[in-house]
């Protein structure tokens, strides 16, 4: 693995830029394509088991190559469906992904925040539960693939290609940036890709049990996310605390 330096030596925030700008018309697996052959083993593939645009990435990156490494955060508050979907896939690519815990138990946390730190400071949770473990999937690791859409929302209209994450001092490739929501849709039902079986029951977002409820018909796809929160929309593993943006907007700064 290279020193942090050193990966941000070779790639610089102009190259950066450049492969971003040129990979902007090319097709979601082009890109997965392009990240693989230039940073495996180095990199990693991160897939909630709850998002349909995890699994679009995990069906290209197993039928590029199926030796890279697979993670995703387990917050021990998975729906029970999310864990199937896991097993659903390990079956079909041949793979055993790897789930990163946070350390503190959910009684040690109940026991510090009380019971229910969800309801009354979501963010912590969050940061305890997803962001922390996200960070330790990440050690030792060049570059990740993660889902991110710029149609998911405003806080994520503006993602890169390709661009340094300010978060965990890496890079960060989101191939599916100018995807919506059809056209992942479209890829699933095309090549016959397993998906959370939440879906079907108005689930279009699905993250922890205790902050997701299925949306009403109208409703924006997220808004069943943490929607006793007006102002929260990510989890925190996208978001830069310092500037409170997503991060991978751009380039090295």
């Amino acid at each position: 693995m290279a020193t942090l330096e050193a990966l941000r030596t070779e790639w610089t925030e102009e190259r950066l830029a450049q492969v971003s700008a040129e990979l902007e018309n090319a097709h979601p697996r082009e890109i997965v394509r392009w990240a693989v052959e230039n940073f495996f083993p180095d990199i990693t593939l991160a897939c909630s088991f709850g998002g349909v645009s995890g699994m679009v990435l995990l069906d290209m990156a197993m039928n590029i190559n199926p030796d890279v490494s697979v993670f995703y955060v387990d917050t021990d508050f998975l729906f029970p469906e999310t864990h199937n979907l896991k097993d659903t896939a390990a079956r079909r690519y041949g793979i055993q992904p790897i789930g990163f815990k946070t350390d503190v138990t959910v009684a040690q946390q109940a026991a510090l925040h009380g019971p229910e730190l969800w309801k009354v400071d979501p963010d912590l949770c969050c940061d305890i539960r997803k962001v922390k473990p996200n960070e330790a999937a990440l050690v030792d690791q060049k570059a990740w693939i993660a889902g991110l859409r710029r149609d998911q929302g405003d806080t994520r209209k503006d993602v890169a290609i390709v661009a340094w994450d300010t978060n965990f001092n890496l890079i960060k490739i989101n191939p599916l940036a100018n995807w919506t929501e059809d056209d992942v849709w479209d890829y699933i039902r095309e090549n016959n890709v397993p998906y959370n079986a939440l879906h079907e029951q108005g689930y279009p977002s699905i993250g922890c049990t205790n902050c997701t409820r299925p949306v009403e018909p109208g409703e924006d796809p997220r808004a069943g996310r943490w929607s006793d929160f007006e102002d929260k929309v990510e989890c925190g593993i996208h978001i830069d605390p310092e500037t409170g943006k997503v991060v991978s907007t751009t380039a090295v700064t």
